[in-house]
């Protein structure tokens, strides 16, 4: 499954590839997935300003709220899913 990028909530400028609208950074049409940065970005995702974005070889990941759900690791404050090939 491939990640799409998706609107996520404006902190300060937009990760590149995104526009603003309103309280919002949407992105444009060759932007990388992108979830806001909290410490460290997981593996394969690269800091812009207030966020982390994916990069070609990134894993889907998502912020840790609690324990991970099951076919997710652990890693510093976010859940990034489980590769297919280990």
């Amino acid at each position: 499954m491939t990640m799409r990028a998706s609107p996520i909530p404006k902190n300060g400028n937009c990760p590149t590839g995104y526009n603003t609208s309103g309280k919002m950074c949407v992105p444009g049409p060759n932007a990388r997935p992108a979830i806001a940065k909290n410490g460290n970005c997981p593996t394969g995702w690269n800091t812009s300003g207030n966020y982390c974005v994916a990069g070609p070889n990134a894993t889907e990941a998502i912020p840790r709220v609690g324990s991970c759900p099951a076919g997710w690791n652990t890693q510093g404050n976010y859940c990034v899913k489980k590769s297919n090939v280990e």
